[in-house]
């Protein structure tokens, strides 16, 4: 199972002809997807009620959307994203709580249209997901998320990220290419094109291999972990400023990078490998994300969904003047 990294699709929601754009939008890329027309009213009426729900608690916010590649076809990854306070969970999440505006079902109700929903919210504000699969997709959720955002919503995004998942091997990579734009796209993609040949390849070797196929181009910083459910360990190789943390609900390790840009110069990047990381999250990002953040500061976060973590965290830690990437990976062996 590979999953070719993408931009995030944001739909502001200040007003309230928002709301129709984003269901539209919701419900036309869940039928591009190969959704029917009951899955895609799912969609289309999850979105009507993220949507609704930013503009009467926060009054203006975000709408998150995304394709998620499955087994066999894709899933519609949706989050509503806002800075409000006092969001009232509890309320929201009973059936017949009205958000405005619309026919007032909930979000408990909402939780039970989706293969996935989960929240977390406190005085900063408040992240919904929810994800959605075709009746006929029975495959398990593939506890990943990322947030990726190019500078000023250009098309082109010089960071690049991949994931690769085998057994019960995980593979992922996030590469920044110098810059942004078009160049740094360019960069970044030829690295991922390496990577994904050989993603569970010997570390020297696909740095290597990468730093081969990035000649020629501006180059960019580097990082890749395998993760090995199987023997419990996992293996990071970096160049460059991406960084990337393990978590545990009561520790934290971040994982050192060696000096260089792999398509121009650098030193042999010896690996480094950690035991006993099953159970762990993996956190790797540009650094259009500022390295303060610390998760202790959000109590209950470790906890909550990958895709959910790493929305506050760009939602948070945004330093705003390049692209930027937050990929967030639970190392469970039970893919296998």
């Amino acid at each position: 199972m590979n999953i070719v990294g993408s931009l995030t699709q944001v739909l502001p929601i200040e007003d309230s002809s928002q709301i129709g754009h984003a269901r539209r939008t919701a419900q036309q890329l869940a039928e591009q997807h190969g959704f029917d027309e009951r899955d895609a009213g799912r969609v289309a009426l999850v979105a009507t009620e993220l949507a609704s729900n930013v503009l009467k608690h926060a009054t203006h916010g975000e709408l998150h959307l995304r394709a998620l590649p499955r087994p066999a076809g894709f899933g519609i990854e949706m989050l509503a994203v806002d800075r409000a306070q006092g969001f009232d969970l509890q309320a929201c999440l009973a059936d017949g709580f009205s958000t405005g505006g619309t026919q007032g079902i909930g979000l408990g109700a909402i939780s039970r249209l989706t293969e996935v929903f989960d929240v977390y919210a406190d005085a900063r504000g408040a992240v919904l997901l929810a994800r959605l699969y075709p009746r006929t997709d029975r495959e398990p959720d593939i506890r990943y998320g990322v947030s990726q955002h190019s500078l000023h919503d250009d098309p082109a995004c010089g960071d690049v990220w991949y994931l690769a998942y085998e057994g019960a091997s995980i593979s992922a990579l996030v590469i920044d290419g110098l810059g942004h734009g078009e160049e740094a796209e360019r960069a970044g993609r030829a690295g991922a094109k390496a990577f994904a040949l050989t993603p569970f390849a010997d570390p020297v070797m696909l740095m290597e291999d990468m730093h081969r196929d990035m000649i020629g181009t501006r180059g960019g910083a580097v990082a890749f972990t395998q993760f090995d459910g199987r023997r419990d360990s996992l293996t990071f190789a970096g160049v460059g400023n991406i960084g990337a943390s393990l978590i545990a609900a009561d520790k934290s390790r971040g994982l050192a990078s060696h000096p260089g840009i792999v398509g121009v110069q650098y030193r042999k990047a010896r690996p480094f490998d950690y035991a006993h990381v099953n159970g762990h999250l993996l956190i790797m990002y540009s650094d259009g994300l500022q390295s303060r953040w610390n998760l202790q500061d959000y109590p209950g976060l470790v906890h909550r969904h990958p895709a959910v973590i790493a929305s506050v965290l760009h939602r948070d830690f945004s330093r705003g003047r390049d692209d930027a990437t937050v990929l967030v990976v639970a190392l469970e062996a039970a893919h296998g």
